[in-house]
């Protein structure tokens, strides 16, 4: 059986899926796929789960990093898994390049080279956001290329963990990110 609640971030409301003792789902409630296609199948319950994702998302709102994960299910092809492994190596308060990822992949694939596009739509079908931390991903030349929950919410999640914002560049605007006050 799956299960949903609800979380209330400063970021926005966030919608959790889990089943018996795991996390299935993290997504803000207004991203892209924020809930699955089936939701109707799912029952809105409190699950021991969620307790434990709740506790751990208000330790890392209030700017600390939590020294615990909870119990997660990760779903998917052979190669997203892959990258969603590496993406739990990133440190709190670090980020790493899209490109940095394919090297990483190609070189324990014994590959050439590995495609960053590629890696980029595996890390944009993360299902459990924050905890497998996409956001700390970034294009390169300090790009803030791409996130589900939109690139205002990445920004504040960067920041939220003390990165210098003023290294990378909004997408769009072309123009370096400015320390927030």
């Amino acid at each position: 059986m799956q299960y949903l609640s609800d979380y209330s971030s400063p970021l926005g409301d966030m919608i959790l899926s889990g089943q018996d003792k795991v996390l299935t789902g993290l997504w803000f409630t207004n991203a892209p796929n924020s809930l699955p296609q089936t939701a109707e199948k799912y029952i809105k319950q409190e699950i021991p789960i969620f307790y434990t994702v709740k506790k751990w998302l208000d330790i890392y709102f209030n700017k600390k990093e939590p020294n615990f994960m909870p119990q997660i299910l990760l779903i998917g092809s052979p190669f997203q898994l892959s990258v969603w492994k590496i993406l739990q190596t990133i440190p709190y308060g670090q980020t790493i390049t899209y490109g940095d990822i394919a090297k990483i992949l190609a070189k324990a694939q014994n590959r050439p080279r590995m495609s960053a596009q590629a890696v980029g739509g595996a890390v944009g079908r993360n299902k459990i956001s924050i905890l497998i931390p996409c956001h700390r991903v970034v294009g390169a030349n300090g790009n803030l290329t791409g996130y589900a929950g939109g690139m205002d919410r990445k920004y504040q999640l960067l920041a939220y963990e003390g990165i210098d914002m003023e290294q990378f560049f909004l997408p769009t605007k072309g123009k370096r990110c400015q320390r927030q006050q």
